[in-house]
């Protein structure tokens, strides 16, 4: 069974750009953090904060290899929090194909004429 992961921390850390671009490059395959670094107008240091981020949030982890420390991407809180999107989705597709119903029943109940005036029982 996966770890459960805190979706806030998750959320939050995949709120600013640089670091779904950090993990965007992740995604490609392992990184150091001077590698990360290179296409942001940024110190390492503050590369290197946006990874502990990451970190925290359980999206990074950094190996060693020798003298490398690769930063890898971990897919298991973003399978989470995909999950917890993905349950809203079908809450809220749900709800608006209960409302192209209605709306679809208004419309034909519209394209119906209406009875002539006095057999209504007026």
């Amino acid at each position: 069974m996966l770890p459960a992961y805190d979706l806030d921390t998750i959320f939050a850390a995949l709120a600013d750009p640089t670091r779904r671009a950090i993990l965007a490059r992740l995604a490609t395959g392992e990184a150091t953090v001077t590698e990360l670094a290179e296409p942001f107008a940024m110190s390492q240091p503050a590369i290197s904060k946006h990874l502990k981020v990451l970190e925290r949030a359980g999206l990074v982890s950094r190996g060693r290899d020798a003298q490398r420390r690769p930063c890898r991407l971990e897919v298991e809180p973003l399978v989470e929090a995909t999950a917890w999107i993905e349950h809203y989705r079908r809450i809220w597709g749900a709800n608006y194909q209960r409302l192209d119903d209605l709306l679809d029943e208004l419309k034909a109940g519209r394209d119906t004429p209406s009875p002539p005036a006095g057999t209504r029982g007026d």
